[in-house]
């Protein structure tokens, strides 16, 4: 059986397609995955994060015509461009692990356990100021580190890596936060500041996870399954596929974990999908272990710019992920425009250029016959896609689109 193809690398419609031979159906829920991303730590997540101010599940928006053009039967777009006005689904994981981090460290300084209520309402502002949270991101993961600090009341000092734009940029410093910027790419940038944390003793929160951290991450993850399971309790019947833009892998295993537990066997397939330039779950699926992808990783979908997976998300998707996927910067454009610009009733939608990969590998295989067939795709599908981003950089969006998001919106209006 064919397990990789490869159609017109390098050109705008270009794409790569492997099928993960360690995926099946009825591969357990194992006990170490469980510890990593549970029902109970679900709820948990649930409790605090639907408390704080503002909360309200986003958008899952219908998109008739474009199942129709497609050629499937249905496809939702969960839109999390509007998530406490952060413009990502990311305030769910760093402001979470945040609170999780501050909680911890207020129990052990007052010797009892510190309630979620207490971190939230900054019940103890002096001992919260003494701590410093810190963390690398491309722009949305640090935003919501920042946003969190502020709001919970400890200091935060934000890396950045050398093509991280001077709009994301701006907008961490928004919420108070420091921000440094390194040289070399995302994953030089994680090592910069998990070296500048040992050295002042301040807290990493990332959404990456590596040897000797892994706690933080499962928070960040743990918080991304409410969006997860925001989107599962609105669809029924439940999708067929999902298709995931990866990066580090934290949002694409987090919805994948709850999807194996909520439905196991009859759980839909999974799809991940990233750019063709920075395609470390290619890489690790082709060589049945965590692989990483070296150089700039110079893609403009610069959330998922990352070369280097995480340890936890592979725990997961290396069991439960079915495929993978390879796309090109000109798709994910393509991508944006055709959310921007809808036809035949559909809503539309603000979608930034991280935003896009999964629908830009739907649409890739839905144009070729044998990706169909390896995929399962055809005109029963139901698809689910997560919008994980608005315009968060709004003057390269409206550069990429021809529009300004306002102008879309709008539109959708």
């Amino acid at each position: 059986m064919t397990t990789e193809i490869s159609r017109a690398p390098g050109t705008p419609q270009g794409f790569t397609l492997r099928l993960n031979q360690g995926a099946r159906r009825d591969n357990p829920w194992t006990a170490a995955q469980n510890a990593i991303l549970s029902d109970a730590g679900l709820n948990a997540a649930f409790d605090a994060i639907s408390g704080w101010p503002g909360y309200a599940p986003t958008p899952l928006v219908a998109l008739p015509a474009l199942a129709a053009e497609l050629g499937i039967a249905t496809l939702h777009y969960k839109d999390e461009g509007g998530r406490f006005g952060l413009g990502s689904f990311k305030a769910l994981g760093g402001a979470y692990a945040v609170a999780r981090l501050l909680k911890a460290e207020l129990s052990k300084a007052l010797g009892r356990d510190v309630t979620m209520d207490e971190v939230t309402r900054v019940a103890y502002p002096d001992l919260a100021a003494r701590i410093t949270v810190c963390c690398a991101t491309d722009g949305n993961h640090g935003r919501s580190v920042a946003w969190g600090a502020r709001n919970f009341g400890c200091a935060c000092v934000i890396f950045i890596h050398a093509t991280v734009s001077e709009a994301r940029k701006t907008a961490i410093e928004a919420y108070g936060a420091e921000v440094r910027r390194c040289d070399g790419n995302y994953d030089d940038s994680v090592r910069v500041a998990q070296e500048t944390a040992t050295k002042e003793g301040w807290f990493v929160v990332s959404d990456t996870s590596y040897e000797g951290y892994m706690d933080v991450p499962r928070d960040v993850m743990q918080g991304y399954e409410v969006m997860a399971a925001e989107a599962f309790d609105a669809l029924d019947p439940p999708p067929t596929h999902i298709f995931l833009q990866t990066g580090v892998g934290g949002m694409a295993a987090a919805v994948t974990a709850l999807a194996v537990r909520r439905w196991g066997t009859r759980r839909p397939r999974i799809i991940l999908c990233d750019p063709d330039r920075s395609a470390c779950f290619l890489s690790s699926f082709r060589a049945g272990r965590p692989t990483a992808v070296e150089g700039d990783l110079d893609t403009l979908m610069a959330g998922l710019a990352c070369g280097e997976v995480s340890a936890l998300a592979w725990e997961i998707l290396r069991d439960h992920a079915d495929a993978v996927m390879a796309l090109t910067d000109d798709a994910a454009v393509a991508a944006m425009r055709r959310l921007a610009r809808p036809a035949g009733g559909d809503a539309a939608i603000v979608a930034g250029e991280s935003a896009v990969a999964g629908l830009a590998g739907l649409a890739a295989a839905l144009r070729d016959a044998e990706a169909r067939a390896l995929l399962g795709l055809d005109p029963s599908s139901r698809v689910l896609l997560f919008g994980t981003e608005g315009d968060t950089d709004p003057a390269l969006y409206a550069q990429l689109v021809g529009l300004t998001a306002d102008a879309v919106r709008e539109g959708a209006r």
